[in-house]
């Protein structure tokens, strides 16, 4: 073969490889956020009008796959103190972390998930606002759910009345576990609920979404609307509000996933 043949066929074969690398599949920014890393440890952020507690059958099956985890006593005085000590819990992990949130507790998470500790979000029947997002004005455009008539203020802080907790806060969770949940919630300041973030994690960070179909709290919409706009890996649980109580398995399941580990059986 000829220096100049050689030449031609060296030039056709390496435009071909070109014109291939540039057809071929490229994967996409989601799918490559939905990579987990895998994690040591999880932190666990409760919402209004609750407690660290609410998340119990869920440490439990986590610290069986060996994981460390913490719940943060969210404050619920203010978007700010809440922030801030998620952001001191935080601190305390040495390793990756999936940082978890449940209702309201999904604004806390939304604005500290940049914390380079944080590999990947998780929201059960969780707010999800964007940075500086108006979330009443976002949640008024879906209808209103049973519980608000339920709420009362005293003092500038807010708590839900006995049947209104049962009926709708705590539905499809048994009734001797509810009353508990009851008498140990969290008084949640009036302002609560206006306070906007500076930032918003799920942007930057692989994120996962447990929707609670027969939640009477969030709209079941409205959380189908953040997981498709947060491009979250979504599950929807036939559940209440209270998905991580009365369904802890299949949202344990999810934080696994999140983690990078095998679901416990």
């Amino acid at each position: 073969m000829t220096a100049s043949a050689r030449f031609v066929g060296t030039a056709s074969l390496l435009v071909a490889t070109l014109c291939h690398a540039q057809s071929a599949p490229q994967p996409t920014d989601a799918a490559a956020a939905h990579s987990p890393v895998i994690a040591r440890n999880v932190v666990l952020v409760h919402g209004a009008w609750a407690d660290g507690s609410s998340w119990a059958a869920v440490i439990a099956r986590l610290q069986a796959t060996g994981l460390h985890v913490t719940a943060v006593q969210n404050p619920l005085t203010s978007l700010a103190d809440s922030v801030a000590e998620t952001r001191r819990i935080l601190a305390q992990q040495n390793g990756p972390t999936v940082l978890v949130a449940h209702s309201w507790g999904g604004t806390v998470i939304s604005d500290v998930g940049d914390d380079p500790r944080v590999s990947a979000l998780v929201y059960v029947a969780a707010r999800a606002p964007d940075a500086g997002e108006d979330f009443v004005a976002l949640s008024s455009k879906f209808p209103t759910m049973p519980v608000r008539a339920g709420i009362e203020t005293h003092d500038g802080f807010t708590t839900i009345k006995e049947d209104a907790f049962l009926n709708y806060f705590a539905n499809g969770v048994a009734h001797d576990q509810a009353q508990v949940l009851y008498a140990v919630q969290e008084p949640t300041a009036a302002t609560i609920f206006s306070g906007r973030t500076s930032a918003a994690a799920w942007h930057t960070k692989p994120t996962w979404y447990a929707v609670s179909k027969q939640d009477e709290t969030i709209s079941p919409d409205l959380e189908r609307f953040l997981a498709k706009r947060m491009n979250a890996t979504q599950v929807e649980l036939d559940a209440g509000h209270l998905s991580l109580v009365s369904h802890p398995k299949e949202v344990s399941d999810l934080i696994l996933a999140a983690a990078g580990r095998t679901p416990a059986k």
